[in-house]
């Protein structure tokens, strides 16, 4: 006797459909093959469990359980549903009025019959419509999360039970059904934190902007309380909103992490990560056995917040330089590689010294003679040449805080950053790989930001006096071309090109003392 079904594994953010498949031969005991890991033999305890309290009478013959294909390795629970589901119509006598093979069935069983959650659901549904599978069953708490892809039935299930009833006609699930676009669109804008709720620091938001409408990087230098978490937070309230396409991709990579809830639907506002500077390589970038996107991958599509940048171990900051300028992190194993996308703009913050008041306008440095430049020196000159912006944060005045006058507001501020996205997008249109100037390799900086002599005399002057690195040179025509785009020029002027210079401030010759 032979059931056949199909269930799932999730290598990076794509799906691959496995085949269960359960014979009943002559002989005694159980066997899995097809490289299950301890998760996988595990579950033939929980399945035997779950069918006695169920009330399911096993026919006691040699089984073998084959996980197909044999030369992918097999983790998790998940298979625990499709194995007890084939061994209950060959094993326990139950006849079931739909074909199970035309579904892909995941599920992690409890002693009880009922079932829990699993991760990765989403692009194993979009796996499963692609594969043209008629429905997924899966747990209830996951239905939610696989409704986002259509053309394909999805049917949650609290028990082993209920899924068996379904399966011999007992029982009739209406398949869960959910507008996400229509979810989508009303929530895309709903951002808690908004500019408009901050007083004074203009040249800090007018950066923000500016690294918006571009995609840079960028870090803020300045002491203690000044306001640099703060504003961070709010910067995703001022990117352009994200496409139904960013939305699934991140969503998939929110889901293969288990970070969806219950009633999960796509993601509709850019992610903002902000880890603690204790997080180790693997956690940033991804890793583990069976890998996992990192912090890095969270971010894609949205923004990734180092706060206190030279507190992060070396290590950490410079395994990071490569998914900075590939947009993805590769992650191989012996048995496997694994590919996530890490598309994200980084910004950072970081006091100015180890007291944290060098430079402060009111408070005096108490550091020791030597201390700052050691401090600076925690973060590397190739990280920071992958920072466009340097912005020097002050705090604010009480009579800035104390201000009653009307702050402009994100959406305001988003409309700028979206024409200036626009332009740009029509600028990159032929390429593949760029869509921001941030994007924009050293060969095309010299074709596209163009600046005229008294433009290039500005610069040299610029360069020679604050004694700019090479590695400056590059960024100031990005972002002053970035600059001319928010305010719709073709041209770079010189105020723009002298409003780029100045976001420099780390570039500069004994910035440090």
């Amino acid at each position: 006797m032979l059931a056949t079904t199909f269930g799932a594994a999730v290598y990076g953010v794509d799906a691959t459909l496995i085949t269960v498949e359960i014979s009943l031969i002559k002989g005694a005991g159980t066997s899995v093959v097809g490289l299950p890991d301890n998760a996988v033999k595990e579950s033939l305890q929980r399945i035997d469990a779950a069918l006695k309290n169920e009330g399911y009478t096993q026919d006691r013959k040699k089984t073998v359980i084959n996980l197909a294909p044999a030369d992918i390795r097999k983790e998790g629970s998940s298979y625990d549903l499709p194995i007890a589901l084939c061994l209950t119509t060959i094993a326990c006598g139950v006849t079931y009025a739909k074909d199970i093979s035309e579904y892909v069935i995941l599920g992690e069983l409890a002693l009880d019959g009922s079932l829990r959650p699993i991760k990765g659901v989403l692009p194993i549904a979009i796996e499963a419509r692609k594969q043209g599978k008629k429905g997924f069953i899966l747990p209830k708490e996951n239905a939610s999360e696989a409704s986002i892809v259509n053309d394909v039935e999805i049917i949650g299930v609290e028990s082993l039970s209920e899924a068996v009833d379904y399966l011999t006609g007992k029982i009739n699930i209406a398949p869960l059904v959910t507008d996400t676009r229509d979810i989508f669109y009303h929530t895309i804008n709903d951002y808690e934190a908004d500019f408009s709720h901050v007083q004074g620091q203009e040249n800090i938001k007018r950066s923000l902007e500016i690294a918006a409408a571009g995609g840079h990087n960028a870090i803020m230098i300045g002491p203690p309380g000044a306001g640099k978490t703060m504003l961070a937070k709010r910067l995703p309230s001022i990117l352009p909103p994200l496409t139904l396409t960013e939305a699934l991709e991140t969503t998939k990579i929110h889901s293969v992490a288990g970070k969806l809830g219950e009633r999960a639907s796509l993601i509709s506002r850019r992610p903002f990560r902000n880890p603690h500077h204790t997080i180790s390589d693997a956690a940033l970038v991804g890793g583990g056995s069976f890998p996992q996107p990192g912090e890095i991958s969270l971010a894609h599509n949205g923004v990734l917040f180092l706060d206190e940048l030279p507190e992060f171990k070396r290590t950490v900051l410079e395994v990071m330089r490569q998914p900075l300028e590939e947009r993805k992190v590769s992650i191989s194993r012996t048995r496997l590689s694994v590919e996530f996308p890490s598309s994200f703009m980084l910004i950072a913050s970081m006091n100015p010294c180890p007291c944290g008041y060098y430079n402060h306008p009111e408070k005096e440095c108490t550091c020791p003679p030597g201390a700052v430049e050691k401090y600076l020196n925690k973060v590397s000159g190739p990280l920071l040449d992958r920072i466009d912006l340097h912005v020097e944060v002050t705090p604010v005045s009480f009579d800035q805080i104390s201000s009653t006058r009307k702050n402009e507001s994100s959406e305001e501020i988003r409309k700028r950053v979206v024409a200036a996205r626009e332009v740009q997008i029509e600028r990159f249109k032929g390429y593949s790989n760029i869509h921001s100037n941030a994007m924009m390799p050293p060969e095309m900086v010299k074709e596209i930001c163009r600046i005229d002599e008294a433009g290039k005399a500005l610069l040299k002057k610029a360069m020679e006096r604050l004694g700019l690195s090479a590695r400056a040179y590059d960024r100031i025509l990005k972002v002053s071309r970035t600059i001319a785009d928010l305010a719709g020029t073709e041209e770079i002027r010189n105020e723009q090109l002298a409003e780029a210079i100045q976001y420099r401030s780390l570039d500069r010759e004994n910035w440090a003392g």
